[in-house]
């Protein structure tokens, strides 16, 4: 599978990069996947590991990365990752972060913090909003100075008063989203909001209230950034297995389906986010599922 994508024909040229922050076997398989039977798992186990499952612990493996957008006009930050010094006490792998990974994997993309234009936050849980802020002198600041901060207009309602009512519940607003908000740096749109002619929203709800992917380029030279749509290629063999933290998910079985139905037979190049890297390929159908292969073939 490839890593850094080019979408190059008359009149576009756009680059989408990989920039990962963690990449580990995170979560006991049969929790994160509530609906999953040890019977199924074992069945699945063979083309599953050692990249999705570490057979040393039988724990999921997963990717913790943004991707950046470079467009002619624009550098596009997708996601932002965990973050540094944010207290996260229930994730103890997240917690307190103090590592310059990801700005070394931004690096190497040839950008650094003051080269982004947009950080567009497919939804708001604390392993995509993290690298909206970074700590200065005891007070959380926008981590990106110039960017504009594009949110799900639903999605930020639905986290500001989750916030409001229990902020234990959900630091990652407190700490890497409302802090956007008072710096007047959100752009707050709709979930099908169309960037431009070649940057565009598509909603794919319910592992969020208002979660939404990003399709880049144009029909035939495209890829489609999931976000959370899909976390596993378990998924996409059995798109109705939801995920512990899903909002709905029966509703996010139906917005997997529909995605895949959609670009199944097409050249898209899907850029699953947690899946472990490269996390590029394109999705066919595997029986009453769909598979994911090689972008190259």
């Amino acid at each position: 599978m490839t890593s850094t994508i080019r979408l190059q024909d008359a009149g576009l040229d756009i680059t989408i990069h990989p920039v990962v922050e963690q990449q580990a076997p995170f979560f006991d398989v049969l929790e994160f996947f509530p609906g999953l039977t040890r019977e199924l798992l074992e069945e699945n186990r063979s083309w599953l590991q050692p990249e999705c499952i570490d057979p040393a612990t039988g724990r999921l493996v997963l990717c913790v990365q943004s991707f950046v957008v470079k467009t002619p006009h624009h550098n596009i930050l997708i996601d932002s990752c965990v973050g540094n010094h944010k207290p996260r006490p229930a994730r103890p792998f997240w917690h307190m972060l103090d590592s310059d990974r990801f700005e070394r994997s931004l690096r190497a993309t040839g950008l650094g913090f003051d080269d982004i234009d947009y950080v567009m936050c497919t939804h708001l849980h604390g392993d995509h909003v993290g690298w909206n802020t970074r700590l200065d002198n005891g007070r959380w600041v926008p981590t990106f100075p110039k960017a504009k901060y594009v949110m799900a207009d639903r999605e930020l309602a639905h986290w500001t008063q989750k916030e409001k009512e229990d902020p234990s519940a959900c630091p990652w607003i407190t700490d890497s989203v409302l802090p956007i908000v008072a710096a007047k740096r959100a752009q707050v749109v709709k979930s099908d909001f169309a960037f431009d002619d070649a940057v565009r929203l598509v909603p794919t709800p319910g592992h969020t209230i208002d979660h939404f992917s990003v399709l880049v380029g144009r029909s035939g030279r495209d890829a489609f950034i999931t976000g959370d749509m899909i976390h596993s290629p378990l998924q996409g063999r059995y798109p109705e297995l939801g995920m512990m933290a899903d909002y709905n998910s029966p509703q996010a079985g139906q917005t997997r389906r529909k995605i895949f139905d959609r670009f199944c037979e097409e050249p898209t190049i899907m850029c699953a986010t947690h899946f472990p890297a490269p996390s590029t390929g394109r999705v066919r159908r595997w029986g009453d599922g769909y598979k994911f292969v090689d972008a190259a073939d």
